[in-house]
């Protein structure tokens, strides 16, 4: 078995977007002496990266917003595909839990429940036995019957912990999630999270909190405009990240 669970050989991915217009910039538009502005604007999300993630460490991955670092989970999670370059996951057990992310608005809770599990490889029994406690831990009540359109983005959250944590995945992605539901439910989440940490499984998180991946990961990959400024030791690459943020903030005139 390869030592490394997820490589990412020359990786790029951009994201296209269509620039709607009224009617009367359409009318001018049509004009022969108008200088026309793209209607499709391109934008690089991930620039040639290259990574290796090891079996059983934890990765942090930190940078500020529009760097990449969801584009990366879902590459990971197989849910994009590059445009160029090559994503090797070498595992069928992996789950990413994001907000909005897994889940069909149509079914049930209980539905989407046997859904995600049964798309990780596990059996119908294995599932039923799983059930009580991804229903309680989640504690949603009577709408774990209702379809998930009728939940809030809490609720949805809720379950989409609940399920990914007790299903226990080989692969554990996590963007940004950790804030979500009351200080009970971030207190029991957080306390679980880390008990799958201490596990011989592999965590790919994103967050914000440079406290939290402190404390949880083994290393800490910084991405910027969608290239890859550090990956390495934790602290190192926190302190490296936060001098930039307020280098560039002092450029900037902000305090």
């Amino acid at each position: 078995m390869e030592n490394y669970i997820v490589k990412l050989n020359n990786v790029s991915l951009k994201y296209k977007f269509v620039r709607n217009i009224g009617i009367k910039e359409f009318f001018f538009s049509m004009l022969p002496w108008r200088n026309n502005t793209p209607r499709v604007k391109e934008v690089i999300a991930l620039n040639n990266v290259s990574l290796e993630l090891k079996r059983g460490m934890n990765y942090g991955i930190i940078g500020a917003n529009g760097a990449g670092k969801s584009t990366m989970l879902r590459l990971i999670a197989q849910i994009f595909q590059p445009d160029d370059g090559e994503v090797i996951v070498n595992t069928d057990s992996s789950s990413l839990l994001a907000l909005g992310v897994g889940f069909a608005a149509e079914l049930s809770g209980i539905e989407n429940i046997y859904l995600n599990a049964l798309l990780l490889g596990l059996r119908k029994k294995e599932v039923d036995e799983l059930l009580p406690e991804i229903m309680a831990f989640a504690d949603i009540g009577d709408f774990i019957y209702e379809p998930m359109k009728t939940y809030s983005s809490g609720m949805r959250s809720r379950l989409a912990f609940s399920t990914s944590i007790n299903i226990q995945p080989e692969l554990l992605l996590i963007d940004e999630v950790m804030g979500v539901g009351d200080e009970n439910f971030q207190e029991k989440s957080s306390k679980r999270l880390q008990d799958l940490i201490s596990g011989d499984r592999t965590v790919v998180l994103v967050s914000h909190s440079m406290q939290y991946i402190q404390n949880v990961c083994d290393q800490v990959i910084w991405l910027d405009k969608g290239e890859i400024r550090f990956i390495g030791e934790v602290e190192e690459g926190i302190n490296k990240y936060i001098q930039f943020v307020r280098d560039m903030r002092k450029k900037a005139g902000v305090a």
